[in-house]
Protein backbone atom coordinates (compact mmCIF):
# COMPACT_ATOMS: atom_id res chain seq x y z
CA UNK A 1 0.00 0.00 0.00
CA UNK A 2 1.55 3.56 -0.88
CA UNK A 3 2.53 5.99 2.08
CA UNK A 4 0.04 8.78 1.23
CA UNK A 5 -2.99 6.28 1.11
CA UNK A 6 -2.09 3.51 4.13
CA UNK A 7 -1.76 7.38 5.92
CA UNK A 8 -5.35 7.97 4.38
CA UNK A 9 -6.61 4.69 6.08
CA UNK A 10 -5.04 4.76 9.19
CA UNK A 11 -5.18 8.75 9.89
CA UNK A 12 -9.36 7.88 8.55
CA UNK A 13 -9.95 5.23 10.98
CA UNK A 14 -8.34 7.77 13.80
CA UNK A 15 -10.31 10.20 13.21
CA UNK A 16 -13.30 7.63 12.58
CA UNK A 17 -12.58 6.02 16.27
CA UNK A 18 -12.04 9.26 17.82
CA UNK A 19 -15.55 10.59 16.34
CA UNK A 20 -17.42 7.31 17.09
CA UNK A 21 -15.89 7.46 20.75
CA UNK A 22 -17.37 10.51 21.07
CA UNK A 23 -20.76 8.92 19.71
CA UNK A 24 -20.46 6.42 22.11
CA UNK A 25 -20.36 8.96 25.29
CA UNK A 26 -22.89 10.89 23.66
CA UNK A 27 -25.14 7.34 23.63
CA UNK A 28 -24.26 5.83 26.99
CA UNK A 29 -25.34 9.38 28.72
CA UNK A 30 -28.52 9.03 26.85
CA UNK A 31 -28.78 5.56 27.85
CA UNK A 32 -28.27 6.52 31.05
CA UNK A 33 -30.55 9.63 31.75
CA UNK A 34 -33.26 8.79 29.34
CA UNK A 35 -33.72 5.63 30.97
CA UNK A 36 -34.66 6.84 34.52
CA UNK A 37 -37.05 9.36 33.25
CA UNK A 38 -38.49 6.95 30.76
CA UNK A 39 -40.47 3.82 31.41
CA UNK A 40 -39.78 0.55 29.58
CA UNK A 41 -42.86 0.81 27.37
CA UNK A 42 -41.75 3.85 25.77
CA UNK A 43 -38.53 2.11 24.51
CA UNK A 44 -41.06 -0.58 23.66
CA UNK A 45 -43.55 1.44 21.51
CA UNK A 46 -40.22 3.19 19.89
CA UNK A 47 -38.44 -0.16 19.08
CA UNK A 48 -41.63 -1.81 17.17
CA UNK A 49 -41.62 1.91 15.14
CA UNK A 50 -38.05 1.36 14.37
CA UNK A 51 -37.87 -2.12 13.01
CA UNK A 52 -40.60 -0.55 10.54
CA UNK A 53 -38.10 2.24 9.62
CA UNK A 54 -35.17 0.06 9.34
CA UNK A 55 -36.64 -2.14 6.59
CA UNK A 56 -37.55 1.15 5.01
CA UNK A 57 -34.05 2.33 5.30
CA UNK A 58 -32.49 -0.27 3.27
CA UNK A 59 -35.23 0.19 0.34
CA UNK A 60 -34.05 3.94 0.60
CA UNK A 61 -30.27 3.80 0.84
CA UNK A 62 -30.99 1.01 -2.21
CA UNK A 63 -27.51 0.04 -1.90
CA UNK A 64 -26.32 3.10 -3.51
CA UNK A 65 -23.98 4.32 -1.04
CA UNK A 66 -21.76 1.48 -1.13
CA UNK A 67 -22.27 1.42 -5.01
CA UNK A 68 -20.55 5.30 -4.81
CA UNK A 69 -18.19 4.52 -2.95
CA UNK A 70 -16.67 0.86 -4.77
CA UNK A 71 -17.40 2.61 -8.23
CA UNK A 72 -13.31 3.09 -9.63
CA UNK A 73 -14.98 6.01 -11.33
CA UNK A 74 -18.14 7.77 -11.00
CA UNK A 75 -19.14 10.83 -12.85
CA UNK A 76 -21.34 14.42 -11.74
CA UNK A 77 -24.19 13.02 -13.72
CA UNK A 78 -23.89 9.68 -12.44
CA UNK A 79 -23.57 11.27 -8.85
CA UNK A 80 -26.92 13.33 -9.85
CA UNK A 81 -29.09 10.39 -10.85
CA UNK A 82 -28.40 8.79 -7.56
CA UNK A 83 -29.17 11.77 -5.77
CA UNK A 84 -32.39 11.91 -7.55
CA UNK A 85 -32.94 8.14 -7.38
CA UNK A 86 -32.70 8.13 -3.46
CA UNK A 87 -34.04 11.23 -2.64
CA UNK A 88 -37.33 9.48 -4.74
CA UNK A 89 -37.29 6.07 -3.24
CA UNK A 90 -37.20 8.28 0.44
CA UNK A 91 -40.53 10.21 -0.36
CA UNK A 92 -42.36 7.08 -1.66
CA UNK A 93 -41.29 5.24 1.92
CA UNK A 94 -42.39 8.63 3.60
CA UNK A 95 -45.98 8.38 1.98
CA UNK A 96 -46.15 4.30 2.70
CA UNK A 97 -45.07 4.60 6.36
CA UNK A 98 -47.45 7.25 6.83
CA UNK A 99 -50.07 5.23 5.49
CA UNK A 100 -49.23 2.19 7.44
CA UNK A 101 -49.54 3.47 10.22
CA UNK A 102 -53.27 2.83 11.08
CA UNK A 103 -53.25 -0.95 10.09
CA UNK A 104 -49.92 -0.84 13.06
CA UNK A 105 -52.09 0.56 15.57
CA UNK A 106 -54.58 -1.70 14.64
CA UNK A 107 -52.79 -5.15 14.62
CA UNK A 108 -50.44 -4.49 17.58
CA UNK A 109 -53.37 -2.56 20.07
CA UNK A 110 -51.72 0.25 21.01
CA UNK A 111 -52.52 3.80 20.66
CA UNK A 112 -49.71 5.50 20.88
CA UNK A 113 -47.81 3.84 17.45
CA UNK A 114 -49.85 5.92 14.99
CA UNK A 115 -48.46 9.36 15.99
CA UNK A 116 -45.07 7.85 16.09
CA UNK A 117 -45.04 6.16 12.96
CA UNK A 118 -46.52 8.95 11.07
CA UNK A 119 -44.19 11.46 12.60
CA UNK A 120 -40.87 9.34 12.26
CA UNK A 121 -42.11 8.85 8.39
CA UNK A 122 -40.07 12.28 7.97
CA UNK A 123 -36.75 10.49 8.65
CA UNK A 124 -37.03 8.04 4.93
CA UNK A 125 -36.72 12.53 3.48
CA UNK A 126 -33.70 13.22 5.58
CA UNK A 127 -32.04 10.55 4.86
CA UNK A 128 -32.58 10.25 0.96
CA UNK A 129 -31.79 13.51 0.92
CA UNK A 130 -28.49 13.08 2.66
CA UNK A 131 -27.32 9.72 1.10
CA UNK A 132 -25.21 10.63 -1.96
CA UNK A 133 -23.61 13.62 0.23
CA UNK A 134 -22.57 11.07 2.76
CA UNK A 135 -21.42 8.40 -0.32
CA UNK A 136 -19.05 11.18 -1.41
CA UNK A 137 -17.50 12.54 1.07
CA UNK A 138 -16.25 8.43 2.13
CA UNK A 139 -15.08 8.37 -1.45
CA UNK A 140 -13.21 11.76 -1.12
CA UNK A 141 -12.01 10.64 2.27
CA UNK A 142 -13.55 13.70 3.97
CA UNK A 143 -13.34 11.36 7.43
CA UNK A 144 -12.53 14.90 9.41
CA UNK A 145 -16.05 16.23 7.88
CA UNK A 146 -17.66 12.87 8.09
CA UNK A 147 -17.24 12.83 12.24
CA UNK A 148 -18.50 16.55 12.82
CA UNK A 149 -21.60 16.25 11.10
CA UNK A 150 -22.28 12.96 13.08
CA UNK A 151 -21.14 13.92 16.50
CA UNK A 152 -23.36 17.53 16.33
CA UNK A 153 -26.59 15.64 15.29
CA UNK A 154 -25.67 12.88 18.21
CA UNK A 155 -25.27 16.06 20.47
CA UNK A 156 -28.33 18.08 19.67
CA UNK A 157 -30.70 14.88 19.51
CA UNK A 158 -29.55 14.22 22.99
CA UNK A 159 -30.09 17.56 24.54
CA UNK A 160 -33.87 17.83 22.86
CA UNK A 161 -34.46 14.52 23.95
CA UNK A 162 -33.50 14.78 27.30
CA UNK A 163 -35.04 18.30 27.67
CA UNK A 164 -38.81 16.35 25.93
CA UNK A 165 -37.89 14.01 28.83
CA UNK A 166 -37.95 16.37 31.79
CA UNK A 167 -40.83 17.68 30.44
CA UNK A 168 -42.76 14.91 30.95
CA UNK A 169 -43.16 14.27 26.55
CA UNK A 170 -42.61 10.87 27.50
CA UNK A 171 -41.90 8.28 24.49
CA UNK A 172 -42.10 11.84 22.18
CA UNK A 173 -38.96 12.39 23.51
CA UNK A 174 -37.44 9.55 21.83
CA UNK A 175 -39.10 10.40 18.69
CA UNK A 176 -37.87 14.07 19.15
CA UNK A 177 -34.51 12.76 19.45
CA UNK A 178 -34.68 10.82 16.43
CA UNK A 179 -35.94 13.17 14.18
CA UNK A 180 -33.37 16.23 15.35
CA UNK A 181 -30.69 13.92 14.44
CA UNK A 182 -31.90 13.43 10.89
CA UNK A 183 -32.37 17.05 10.30
CA UNK A 184 -29.65 18.20 11.66
CA UNK A 185 -26.95 15.10 9.89
CA UNK A 186 -28.47 16.76 6.53
CA UNK A 187 -27.67 19.93 7.35
CA UNK A 188 -24.42 19.29 8.23
CA UNK A 189 -23.78 17.03 5.23
CA UNK A 190 -25.00 19.50 2.77
CA UNK A 191 -22.36 22.21 3.95
CA UNK A 192 -19.80 19.89 4.40
CA UNK A 193 -20.26 18.35 0.46
CA UNK A 194 -20.36 21.66 -1.23
CA UNK A 195 -22.39 20.40 -4.69
CA UNK A 196 -26.10 20.98 -5.24
CA UNK A 197 -27.20 18.28 -7.87
CA UNK A 198 -28.54 19.32 -11.07
CA UNK A 199 -31.81 17.32 -12.56
CA UNK A 200 -31.64 14.19 -13.66
CA UNK A 201 -29.71 13.31 -17.35
CA UNK A 202 -30.75 10.02 -19.30
CA UNK A 203 -26.81 10.62 -20.75
CA UNK A 204 -25.50 9.19 -17.13
CA UNK A 205 -25.94 6.25 -17.01
CA UNK A 206 -26.45 4.00 -13.51
CA UNK A 207 -27.77 0.94 -14.61
CA UNK A 208 -24.59 -0.92 -13.29
CA UNK A 209 -24.58 1.09 -10.29
CA UNK A 210 -27.98 0.32 -9.61
CA UNK A 211 -27.69 -3.60 -10.53
CA UNK A 212 -25.00 -3.49 -7.76
CA UNK A 213 -27.13 -1.79 -5.22
CA UNK A 214 -29.84 -4.39 -5.97
CA UNK A 215 -27.59 -7.01 -4.73
CA UNK A 216 -26.62 -5.37 -2.02
CA UNK A 217 -31.07 -4.54 -1.00
CA UNK A 218 -31.27 -8.30 -1.20
CA UNK A 219 -28.67 -9.20 1.41
CA UNK A 220 -29.27 -6.23 3.52
CA UNK A 221 -33.09 -6.81 3.63
CA UNK A 222 -32.70 -10.51 4.71
CA UNK A 223 -29.72 -9.66 6.81
CA UNK A 224 -31.73 -6.52 8.49
CA UNK A 225 -34.82 -9.95 9.08
CA UNK A 226 -32.54 -11.62 10.73
CA UNK A 227 -31.57 -9.05 13.08
CA UNK A 228 -34.70 -7.96 13.64
CA UNK A 229 -36.79 -11.69 14.35
CA UNK A 230 -35.58 -11.53 18.09
CA UNK A 231 -37.42 -8.34 18.87
CA UNK A 232 -40.17 -9.33 16.63
CA UNK A 233 -40.52 -12.78 18.92
CA UNK A 234 -39.77 -11.00 22.10
CA UNK A 235 -42.98 -8.56 21.37
CA UNK A 236 -45.00 -10.96 19.31
CA UNK A 237 -44.58 -13.39 23.03
CA UNK A 238 -43.67 -11.31 25.68
CA UNK A 239 -45.35 -7.47 25.30
CA UNK A 240 -43.78 -4.18 24.74
CA UNK A 241 -42.48 -3.60 28.64
CA UNK A 242 -40.10 -7.29 27.79
CA UNK A 243 -38.94 -5.39 24.29
CA UNK A 244 -38.05 -2.46 26.60
CA UNK A 245 -35.90 -3.84 28.46
CA UNK A 246 -34.54 -6.90 25.99
CA UNK A 247 -33.96 -3.56 23.46
CA UNK A 248 -32.08 -1.55 26.16
CA UNK A 249 -29.67 -4.17 26.88
CA UNK A 250 -29.41 -4.59 23.15
CA UNK A 251 -28.68 -0.56 22.84
CA UNK A 252 -25.96 -0.58 25.39
CA UNK A 253 -23.86 -2.88 23.40
CA UNK A 254 -24.60 -3.99 19.82
CA UNK A 255 -25.71 0.12 19.38
CA UNK A 256 -22.26 1.57 20.30
CA UNK A 257 -20.79 -1.21 18.40
CA UNK A 258 -22.59 -0.30 15.12
CA UNK A 259 -21.64 3.02 15.46
CA UNK A 260 -17.66 1.89 15.58
CA UNK A 261 -17.80 -0.56 12.80
CA UNK A 262 -19.46 0.60 10.79
CA UNK A 263 -17.80 3.93 9.69
CA UNK A 264 -14.51 1.96 9.96
CA UNK A 265 -16.33 0.30 7.01
CA UNK A 266 -16.69 3.93 5.36
CA UNK A 267 -12.61 3.89 5.89
CA UNK A 268 -11.72 0.58 4.58
CA UNK A 269 -13.39 0.59 1.60
CA UNK A 270 -12.28 3.03 -0.23
CA UNK A 271 -9.21 1.86 0.72
CA UNK A 272 -9.52 -1.95 0.09
CA UNK A 273 -11.02 -1.22 -3.72
CA UNK A 274 -8.79 0.65 -4.44
CA UNK A 275 -5.96 -2.11 -3.70
CA UNK A 276 -8.61 -5.36 -4.91
CA UNK A 277 -5.75 -6.57 -7.30
CA UNK A 278 -3.08 -6.52 -5.48
CA UNK A 279 -3.37 -9.45 -3.68
CA UNK A 280 -0.30 -8.92 -1.66
CA UNK A 281 -1.51 -6.05 0.10
CA UNK A 282 -5.09 -6.50 0.08
CA UNK A 283 -4.88 -9.56 2.40
CA UNK A 284 -2.18 -7.62 4.60
CA UNK A 285 -4.82 -5.11 5.22
CA UNK A 286 -7.36 -7.74 5.93
CA UNK A 287 -5.26 -9.42 8.47
CA UNK A 288 -4.53 -6.20 10.19
CA UNK A 289 -7.97 -5.20 10.35
CA UNK A 290 -8.99 -8.38 11.62
CA UNK A 291 -6.34 -8.09 14.14
CA UNK A 292 -7.20 -4.09 15.43
CA UNK A 293 -11.10 -5.02 15.18
CA UNK A 294 -10.62 -8.01 17.43
CA UNK A 295 -8.97 -6.72 20.31
CA UNK A 296 -9.82 -3.47 20.20
CA UNK A 297 -13.47 -4.05 20.71
CA UNK A 298 -13.25 -7.76 21.87
CA UNK A 299 -11.56 -6.84 24.75
CA UNK A 300 -13.65 -4.52 25.87
CA UNK A 301 -16.93 -6.58 25.25
CA UNK A 302 -16.14 -9.46 27.29
CA UNK A 303 -15.18 -7.44 29.78
CA UNK A 304 -18.73 -6.03 29.47
CA UNK A 305 -20.22 -10.23 29.12
CA UNK A 306 -17.97 -10.68 32.90
CA UNK A 307 -19.43 -7.24 34.47
CA UNK A 308 -23.18 -7.20 33.36
CA UNK A 309 -24.78 -7.40 36.57
CA UNK A 310 -22.58 -4.29 37.98
CA UNK A 311 -22.57 -2.21 34.67
CA UNK A 312 -26.58 -2.70 34.68
CA UNK A 313 -26.98 -1.33 38.13
CA UNK A 314 -24.83 1.85 37.62
CA UNK A 315 -25.71 2.50 33.87
CA UNK A 316 -29.67 1.63 33.88
CA UNK A 317 -30.61 1.85 37.31
CA UNK A 318 -32.43 -0.80 40.02
CA UNK A 319 -35.44 -1.02 37.59
CA UNK A 320 -33.80 -2.66 34.67
CA UNK A 321 -31.69 -5.52 36.21
CA UNK A 322 -33.43 -8.26 34.47
CA UNK A 323 -31.43 -6.56 31.59
CA UNK A 324 -28.12 -8.05 32.80
CA UNK A 325 -28.17 -11.61 30.97
CA UNK A 326 -29.19 -10.02 27.75
CA UNK A 327 -26.37 -7.41 28.03
CA UNK A 328 -24.21 -10.67 28.10
CA UNK A 329 -25.61 -12.60 25.63
CA UNK A 330 -25.32 -9.51 23.05
CA UNK A 331 -21.61 -8.95 24.04
CA UNK A 332 -20.18 -12.21 23.32
CA UNK A 333 -22.28 -12.43 19.87
CA UNK A 334 -21.03 -8.80 19.16
CA UNK A 335 -17.28 -10.30 19.43
CA UNK A 336 -18.16 -13.52 17.06
CA UNK A 337 -19.91 -11.07 14.40
CA UNK A 338 -16.98 -8.33 14.75
CA UNK A 339 -14.58 -11.70 14.01
CA UNK A 340 -16.15 -12.45 10.23
CA UNK A 341 -16.44 -8.50 9.56
CA UNK A 342 -13.67 -8.33 7.24
CA UNK A 343 -15.52 -10.84 5.06
CA UNK A 344 -18.24 -8.35 4.47
CA UNK A 345 -15.58 -5.53 3.47
CA UNK A 346 -13.94 -8.39 1.20
CA UNK A 347 -17.30 -8.76 -0.17
CA UNK A 348 -18.34 -5.30 -1.24
CA UNK A 349 -14.70 -4.34 -2.28
CA UNK A 350 -14.48 -7.00 -4.69
CA UNK A 351 -18.00 -6.29 -6.19
CA UNK A 352 -19.25 -9.71 -4.92
CA UNK A 353 -22.57 -8.62 -4.29
CA UNK A 354 -24.32 -11.72 -5.79
CA UNK A 355 -21.87 -14.33 -3.68
CA UNK A 356 -22.58 -11.78 -0.70
CA UNK A 357 -26.48 -12.48 -0.81
CA UNK A 358 -25.66 -16.21 -1.36
CA UNK A 359 -23.77 -16.59 2.02
CA UNK A 360 -26.50 -14.35 3.50
CA UNK A 361 -29.10 -16.79 2.40
CA UNK A 362 -27.09 -19.24 4.40
CA UNK A 363 -26.50 -17.46 7.68
CA UNK A 364 -29.84 -16.00 8.28
CA UNK A 365 -31.12 -19.54 8.20
CA UNK A 366 -28.77 -20.69 10.94
CA UNK A 367 -29.82 -16.94 13.09
CA UNK A 368 -33.43 -17.95 12.51
CA UNK A 369 -33.10 -21.53 13.59
CA UNK A 370 -31.44 -20.35 16.79
CA UNK A 371 -33.83 -17.83 18.05
CA UNK A 372 -37.14 -19.52 17.60
CA UNK A 373 -35.59 -22.70 19.05
CA UNK A 374 -34.43 -20.71 21.76
CA UNK A 375 -37.77 -18.78 21.78
CA UNK A 376 -39.45 -22.24 22.68
CA UNK A 377 -37.64 -22.15 26.38
CA UNK A 378 -38.31 -18.49 27.74
CA UNK A 379 -37.25 -14.95 27.37
CA UNK A 380 -33.64 -15.26 27.98
CA UNK A 381 -33.23 -18.42 25.31
CA UNK A 382 -33.94 -15.85 22.61
CA UNK A 383 -30.69 -14.16 23.89
CA UNK A 384 -28.92 -16.67 23.87
CA UNK A 385 -29.89 -18.12 20.37
CA UNK A 386 -28.72 -14.81 19.19
CA UNK A 387 -25.23 -15.25 20.72
CA UNK A 388 -24.92 -18.95 19.43
CA UNK A 389 -25.89 -17.72 16.10
CA UNK A 390 -22.45 -16.14 15.29
CA UNK A 391 -20.61 -18.53 16.81
CA UNK A 392 -21.76 -20.34 13.85
CA UNK A 393 -21.44 -18.28 11.50
CA UNK A 394 -18.21 -16.55 11.43
CA UNK A 395 -16.17 -19.48 10.45
CA UNK A 396 -18.30 -20.39 7.62
CA UNK A 397 -18.06 -16.84 6.31
CA UNK A 398 -14.16 -17.08 6.32
CA UNK A 399 -14.04 -20.47 4.70
CA UNK A 400 -16.85 -19.11 2.23
CA UNK A 401 -14.73 -16.61 1.13
CA UNK A 402 -11.96 -18.53 0.65
CA UNK A 403 -13.63 -20.64 -1.62
CA UNK A 404 -14.56 -17.75 -4.30
CA UNK A 405 -12.17 -15.51 -3.82
CA UNK A 406 -7.88 -14.98 -3.09
CA UNK A 407 -8.31 -14.74 0.60
CA UNK A 408 -5.98 -15.09 3.75
CA UNK A 409 -8.37 -17.23 5.43
CA UNK A 410 -6.04 -19.67 7.32
CA UNK A 411 -4.52 -16.29 8.70
CA UNK A 412 -8.01 -15.14 9.80
CA UNK A 413 -8.45 -18.13 11.97
CA UNK A 414 -5.41 -18.12 13.60
CA UNK A 415 -5.73 -14.45 14.02
CA UNK A 416 -9.30 -15.19 15.81
CA UNK A 417 -8.61 -17.81 18.07
CA UNK A 418 -5.81 -15.98 19.54
CA UNK A 419 -8.28 -12.80 20.01
CA UNK A 420 -11.43 -14.97 21.43
CA UNK A 421 -8.23 -16.55 24.31
CA UNK A 422 -7.26 -13.41 25.15
CA UNK A 423 -10.17 -11.71 25.48
CA UNK A 424 -12.63 -15.04 26.79
CA UNK A 425 -9.87 -15.36 29.28
CA UNK A 426 -10.17 -11.32 30.78
CA UNK A 427 -13.81 -11.76 30.55
CA UNK A 428 -14.08 -14.83 33.08
CA UNK A 429 -11.17 -13.37 35.43
CA UNK A 430 -12.98 -9.77 35.39
CA UNK A 431 -16.12 -12.01 36.39
CA UNK A 432 -14.27 -13.92 39.05
CA UNK A 433 -13.05 -10.80 40.64
CA UNK A 434 -16.06 -9.03 41.07
CA UNK A 435 -17.59 -12.23 42.83
CA UNK A 436 -14.58 -11.46 45.18
CA UNK A 437 -16.37 -8.63 46.26
CA UNK A 438 -20.30 -9.14 45.65
CA UNK A 439 -21.06 -6.82 48.93
CA UNK A 440 -18.93 -3.86 48.10
CA UNK A 441 -20.76 -2.20 45.62
CA UNK A 442 -21.18 -1.90 41.48
CA UNK A 443 -18.09 0.34 41.38
CA UNK A 444 -16.01 -1.81 43.55
CA UNK A 445 -16.54 -5.07 41.95
CA UNK A 446 -15.95 -3.16 38.28
CA UNK A 447 -12.71 -1.74 39.48
CA UNK A 448 -11.23 -5.20 40.61
CA UNK A 449 -12.77 -7.15 38.03
CA UNK A 450 -11.14 -4.52 35.50
CA UNK A 451 -7.49 -4.56 37.62
CA UNK A 452 -7.51 -8.57 37.81
CA UNK A 453 -8.01 -8.89 33.85
CA UNK A 454 -5.40 -6.27 33.17
CA UNK A 455 -2.68 -8.01 35.10
CA UNK A 456 -4.05 -11.42 33.53
CA UNK A 457 -3.15 -9.86 30.36
CA UNK A 458 -0.46 -8.47 31.36
CA UNK A 459 0.84 -12.04 31.82
CA UNK A 460 -0.50 -13.36 28.41
CA UNK A 461 2.54 -11.51 26.86
CA UNK A 462 4.31 -13.90 27.82
CA UNK A 463 3.50 -16.13 24.24
CA UNK A 464 5.09 -14.86 21.69
CA UNK A 465 2.13 -14.64 18.78
CA UNK A 466 0.14 -12.21 21.10
CA UNK A 467 3.54 -10.20 21.41
CA UNK A 468 3.75 -10.16 17.55
CA UNK A 469 0.03 -9.13 17.54
CA UNK A 470 0.60 -6.55 20.20
CA UNK A 471 3.76 -5.42 17.67
CA UNK A 472 1.23 -4.91 15.20
CA UNK A 473 -1.44 -3.16 17.05
CA UNK A 474 1.30 -0.45 17.66
CA UNK A 475 3.00 -0.36 14.31
CA UNK A 476 -0.67 0.88 13.55
CA UNK A 477 -0.55 3.42 16.08
CA UNK A 478 2.80 5.03 14.57
CA UNK A 479 1.69 4.92 11.45
CA UNK A 480 -1.45 7.24 12.86
CA UNK A 481 1.20 9.22 14.41
CA UNK A 482 3.80 9.65 12.05
CA UNK A 483 3.50 12.99 9.17
CA UNK A 484 1.80 12.06 5.88
CA UNK A 485 4.98 11.79 3.41
CA UNK A 486 7.47 11.16 6.18
CA UNK A 487 8.90 7.70 6.07
CA UNK A 488 7.20 5.00 8.59
CA UNK A 489 10.68 4.16 9.66
CA UNK A 490 14.78 3.93 8.95
CA UNK A 491 15.26 3.11 5.71
CA UNK A 492 13.28 0.76 5.02
CA UNK A 493 10.94 1.37 1.88
CA UNK A 494 7.29 2.54 3.13
CA UNK A 495 5.47 -0.32 1.15
CA UNK A 496 7.44 -2.94 2.93
CA UNK A 497 6.95 -1.14 6.17
CA UNK A 498 2.95 -0.79 5.97
CA UNK A 499 2.85 -4.78 5.16
CA UNK A 500 4.46 -5.51 7.94
CA UNK A 501 2.32 -3.05 10.20
CA UNK A 502 -0.43 -4.77 8.81
CA UNK A 503 0.86 -8.71 8.64
CA UNK A 504 2.91 -8.92 11.69
CA UNK A 505 1.83 -11.47 13.87
CA UNK A 506 -1.23 -12.23 11.66
CA UNK A 507 0.45 -15.25 10.46
CA UNK A 508 2.35 -16.36 13.72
Amino acid sequence: MSDGLAHSAARGATVTLTAQGGRIVLQLLSIIVLSRLLSPHDYGLLTIVLVMIGIGEIFRDFGLTSASVQAPELSRGQRDNLFWINTGIGVALASLMYLAAWPLQAISGQPELLGIAQTLALMFVFNGLATQYRAQLMRSLRFVALAVSDIAAASLALIVAIAAAGLGLGYWALVLQQLTSGFVLLACLVLHGRWLPRWYSRTAPVRALVVFGWNLVATNLISYGASQIDTILVASRFGTASVGVYNRAYQLVMTPLSQMRSPLTNVALPVLSRIQHDRERFDAFVVGGQLALGYCFGIPLLLVAGLADPLVQILLGPQWTQAAPFLRCFAIAGLLSTLAFVGYWTYVARGLAHQLFRYTMVATVIKVVCVVTGSFFGLEWIAIGFMVAPALEWPLSLYWLSRITPFPARSLYGGAFRILAVAGTMGVVAWAGSMLVPHAGPWAQIGVGVGLAVIEAAVLLVVRPLRRDLATLVGFARLVAKRRGEPAGGSEGTDAQDKRVATEGGNG
